[in-house]
């Protein structure tokens, strides 16, 4: 950071020695000390973005630094008479056209830990920036019309005998303004556009587009020999530019008051001058006065940004409502199920237990199968823990494949899982269970053979006594009786063998 500050200081340090000896030489030799200055710092801000790889940044210097060359060559060289329909102008246009592309781009990176959630797409994004380039459109056209009667009406007179040229003329500050808005709002809803070259970027803007707006002046008026202070901000800006392209990225902490601040911006920017417009108008007309048709037309062009710029926020949203769904859902999940075999945890098998246990009018028995893997020890000792997931996943799928979609499978810890089954026969139930966990489980080319002792407890009445403990503990102690009588089998509890309390 010290040595950008350094950068700073030497490039501010030459800028002031050349606009000083710009304004204080003849016109001519400072005209020409000003374009070789600004070609040369734009040449240097597109290498610099080239290197980063940073494709809009990179174009956006590009065709600064054509907008430059044309410009030198028509107006120093070939002696055009402003204002120039050359390529220069058409050039510079481009370049915050660029610029907002290459900050809707920068808009996507987002650190880990940011306020905002983390699932935008490159479609959203693209969404917001047309929110935000509707925001500027809006501001613009409303300040628009708020100046025209004291200012731009005197000035249009003016434009309209120039041709072409001059409508490229105000195109060019008038686009670094929807930039500059662009960049206020998003720095203030997009954590990787509050940095240190988006900085730059805003002053390079400031500056271009306030000498473009004198130098529309003095066209309008048909003043050709610009004088050099009008130059100022045309010299500073590719100055600016290079230092954004070297300026550091800094690592901001979002605070909940900034995202407060951002819901409040949102809100004002393109609705306040709007608003302060409405009631010039309505005092303008109220006073007598009357509404001309470029007054009209462009009200009229402002309300209809306003209305598309409504409809794209309520495309958002409904994308933000179902994005929210979509993450209740899965939160509901993760907290119901178990994250390595995605069957059902503990939690969910006992409410769905405690659920089925309340049913009064029970026509069909209900089947509780605690099942115990025989033999995971050994295949986690030997082979890895990861090998070890990998047959937990498999008895649980299997155990899934085994049983109808309505009945629950879930791992309640370790190598145990449960299944509950509503009606049915138990014998045959434990029976299909063993026989799919009897087939070997392969993994990575080693094969792996694992059984399992199930243990059965059955409820076919309601019994308000009974609770799913008492029922867990039943199947959990007919289990240990499968597993003393020599593993592999299936013990239903309350039947004659043995079991072990």
């Amino acid at each position: 950071m010290k040595r950008f500050w350094l950068v700073v200081g030497c490039v501010g340090t030459f800028m002031a020695v050349t606009i000083l000896t710009a304004l204080a030489v003849p016109r001519e030799i400072g005209i020409a000390i000003d374009k070789v200055v600004q070609l040369l710092f734009a040449v240097a801000a597109l290498f610099a973005y080239a290197r980063q790889r940073n494709a809009w940044m990179t174009a956006a210097m590009t065709s600064l630094t054509i907008g430059l060359s044309a410009w030198i060559w028509g107006q120093q060289i070939l002696g055009v008479q402003l204002p120039s329909t050359t390529i220069a102008p058409l050039g510079f246009t481009m370049v915050p056209v660029l610029c907002l592309a290459a900050l809707v781009v920068k808009a996507q990176q987002r650190r880990a830990d940011d306020l905002l959630p983390n699932y935008r797409s490159r479609t959203v994004v693209v969404l917001d920036g047309l929110i935000v380039v509707l925001d500027g459109l809006i501001v613009i056209g409303s300040l628009f019309v708020l100046t025209w009667v004291s200012a731009l009406e005197s000035l249009t007179r003016a434009w309209a005998t120039e041709g072409p040229g001059f409508a490229t003329v105000v195109a060019h500050p008038a686009a670094y303004l929807v930039l500059l808005v662009a960049i206020v709002v998003m720095s203030w809803t997009h954590q990787s556009v509050r940095q240190w070259p988006m900085l730059f970027v805003a002053l390079a803007g400031v500056a271009q587009s306030s000498s473009g707006w004198v130098f529309a002046f003095y066209i309008s008026k048909g003043i050709t020999a610009i004088p050099a202070t009008a130059d100022i901000g045309f010299m500073l800006c590719p100055a600016f530019f290079l230092l954004s392209a070297l300026a550091p990225v800094r690592n901001l902490e979002p605070t909940s008051g900034r995202m407060r601040m951002a819901d409040l911006l949102h809100l004002l920017v393109p609705y306040l001058p709007l608003a302060i417009t409405g009631l010039f108008v309505l005092w303008n007309t109220a006073t007598g006065g009357r509404l001309n048709p470029m007054e009209i037309y462009v009200g009229l062009a402002v309300v209809c940004f306003v209305i598309v710029r409504q409809l794209l926020t309520m495309m958002d949203n409904v994308r933000l409502m179902d994005q929210l769904r979509i993450s209740r859902e899965q939160l509901r999940h993760e907290a119901t199920h178990d994250p390595l075999t995605s069957v059902a945890n503990r939690s969910l098998f006992r409410e769905r237990l405690d659920r089925a246990l309340a049913v009064r009018d029970r026509s069909r028995p209900l089947i509780l199968l605690f099942i115990d893997v025989d033999g995971f020890k050994a295949v986690n000792d030997n082979h890895g823990h990861a090998e070890g997931d990998y047959v937990l996943r498999n008895v649980a799928a299997r155990l899934e494949h085994s049983v109808r979609p309505e009945d629950t499978v879930a791992r309640l810890g370790g190598d145990e899982f449960g299944v509950l089954v509503d009606g049915g026969d138990a014998d045959e139930i434990g029976a299909r269970l063993l026989a799919s966990l009897s087939h070997p489980h392969e993994v990575h080319g080693r094969i792996h053979r694992v059984h399992a002792s199930i243990g059965v407890a059955q409820r076919f009445s309601y019994d308000p006594t009974v609770t799913a403990d008492d029922v867990l503990g039943a199947a959990d102690a007919a289990m240990y009786t499968a597993k003393r009588l020599g593993k592999g089998m299936v013990v239903v509890h309350g039947s004659p063998l043995p079991e072990m309390t």
